[in-house]
Order: C-alpha cells, then structure tokens, then sequence
C-alpha cells in the first residue's frame, strides 16, 4: 500500500481557519454503514441519530501552551515545540533551528529561564528547563498555544478556550482532539437526555501529529509514539454497553487509536478491551479490523496522513473518498476547526 493512495485535491478556502460561533453549529456528514445516501446534516442533531443505550467516548486530554521562542548562546533564533513532558523539569521537543545544537547547549527563553539540550531523541530532543517554578505552571502563563501548521494565523484569544474540548481534564497535549471541539454543554445535555452515555480515555495528542508520511511504502511507516490511559472504568463501560445492546462511539481517531492499543488477546485467543496505561506506535490501515468501536465521530483529515488511512480501515477506503468528494463538493470545512463526519463500518472495511 502506497501514500499516493491516500491523496486528494483539496481546495485551500476550504480549511478552516477559526471556529465557527458555536461549537455545535458544524455541519455533520453522515455516511451509512451500507451503500446508501450521504446525510447532509448539523452537529447538533446527532443525540436523533444515537439511541438510547449508546455509550459516546471522548479523549479528556488537555492542550499545553507549548509553543516557546528563545536564543542560543551564540544568539540564533530558536523555536520550541514541546512533544510531551517528560516529569520535572524535563520535557522532549522539537527544535526549529539554523543548525542542530548540541548536548550541554543553553537556550535563553523569552519568557525568563532557560532550557538546556540534554540530547536527541531520534527527531525530538529532550530538554531540561531551570525555571522559578514548575514547568507545567510556567507554560499556562508563558507559552503560546501551538495552533496546527495549516491555519495561518496567530493564535487570538479566543483560542485558548475554542482549541479545548469542553471536557479537557488531563493535560498534555500539543494538539486538541479535534472530533471532541464540537461538543457544548447544551449537546452534552441533550445527548444525557436521549439516553446516550458519555465515556473518556485519555491520549496525549503529540506534535508527531503533524508530521507527514515520508516514504511512499506505508510498510516502511514508522509511527510516533503517544501515552495513553485507557482506565478500569472505561472497559467497565464498554462492556455493560455491549451486553445490553448498545453500541460504542468513539470520538475522534485519538478515541480509537487509544482503544485499539487497549485491545489484547484473551485466553480463546479473541481480543477484548482490557486497561492499559502506556506508549502506543499503532498505525492503523485498511486490512486492519477496528473491533473496539462500532462508529466513529471524526473531522476531515489531511491528505496522505496516518489519520485518513486510519478511518479508511475503519469504513472503507472508497466509502471514504466518495464522502470526503461529496463534502468538498458541498462546500464542507475541513480540519481541526472544520465541520465532521459520523461514520460507520463499510463492508469492504470488514
């Protein structure tokens, strides 16, 4: 299987530079599980399209402000995108550089303090900050919220509450869980009173997110690597919903990415949903079977990304692409700020 599989021609007015008013004010883009009409829909009508019973599972991490801006000692520019952080004061990073510093290296942040090059990892390089006060406390007052490459912009003030899910608890991550900025309190309680229960794991979106697919041979992939904590709780939910008859939805590739590295061998040899804390590189493609969720809650995704082989393993790599040519044709907004699509299982997925 080839990358160029996965391309299309995406008109550049179509990507989603800021939110719209209101979160539920998207438009969603429903794609049966069987060949059929594509339903043109609003986000706010999904608790109709749920029943009741249904359990919906959302990703609580938290976006950091982990975007930071400094000098080398020798005075060069550098720009700081924090991947994950790591415990203490030390965090892994990307470096946006003239040249590659070394081990033992000295960056002055803007914001006061300093961050000193531990070493590389592969990449990434791992940091070690000597600040007044905790790194987590300092990035909240210091650092800029790291909006995706695509919308040009600078991050407003706005953003700091629309690039959050409503239900964000965990902080994290460098990116938000795009499918979940959809979400008010108003469709929350709606969806409560349709009978549709809420769920959460938690998966640190990393900056890896971002990076393109580098080699045309998705064999030769290598994944990047994302903590995760799929709870106790969270499986108990999953299966109280399948054994009544419910069906599991999970929102947003982090939701299933998180849910599928959960997933392990019992004694009969079957996979099941078990809890598991830790690092995941699963790379999802068509030929891989999603057994952990029964549909998905998803934006549009770039092309030739790890995110849209995902969902085409999902539903279908051709069910895919008619909706994603039905939605340019309609005029849909894609990306983090973009509008969505409920998706269910195509047969030639299974």
């Amino acid at each position: 299987m080839r990358k160029s599989d996965f391309h299309y021609e995406l008109p550049a007015e179509l990507i989603a530079q800021a939110p719209l008013a209101e979160r539920s004010a998207s438009r969603l883009l429903v794609v049966p599980p069987v060949p059929g009409a594509l339903g043109d829909r609003a986000f706010r009508d999904l608790p109709g399209l749920l029943e009741p019973g249904d359990l919906l599972v959302f990703n609580d991490t938290r976006v950091i402000p982990a975007r930071l801006f400094g000098r080398k000692s020798t005075g060069g520019r550098v720009e700081i995108l924090i991947e994950r952080l790591l415990g203490g004061a030390d965090a892994r990073a990307q470096l946006g550089v003239s040249k590659s510093p070394k081990p033992g290296a000295v960056i002055v942040l803007d914001a006061g303090g300093e961050a000193e090059v531990l070493g590389r990892d592969g990449e990434f390089y791992r940091l070690r900050f000597r600040l007044a006060e905790s790194l987590e406390s300092w990035l909240v007052k210091a650092g800029r919220l790291p909006l995706p490459p695509y919308i040009e912009r600078e991050p407003g003030a706005d953003d700091a509450e629309r690039y959050q899910t409503v239900f964000a608890r965990q902080a994290g991550a460098v990116a938000a869980p795009t499918a979940g900025l959809h979400f008010d309190d108003a469709l929350l309680d709606a969806l409560r009173a349709r009978g549709v229960s809420t769920g959460h794991v938690t998966l640190h979106v990393g900056a890896g997110t971002f990076q393109p697919v580098r080699v045309e041979q998705l064999d030769q992939h290598v994944m990047h690597s994302e903590w995760l904590n799929v709870g106790a709780e969270l499986v108990d939910q999953v299966r109280r919903t399948r054994a009544a008859g419910g069906r599991v939805i999970g929102v947003g590739t982090t939701v299933v990415r998180a849910l599928e590295s959960a997933m392990q061998e019992n004694a009969s040899g079957e996979r099941e949903l078990r809890p598991f804390a830790g690092e995941t590189r699963l790379f999802i493609l068509p030929g891989y079977r999603i057994r952990s969720v029964d549909a998905m809650i998803t934006n549009f995704h770039l092309p030739e990304s790890t995110l849209l082989m995902m969902i085409s393993a999902f539903a279908g790599k051709a069910r895919v692409f008619e909706a994603y040519a039905h939605a340019i044709a309609e005029r849909y907004r894609f990306f983090s700020y973009g509008d969505a699509m409920l998706l269910w299982p195509g047969g030639d997925a299974r």
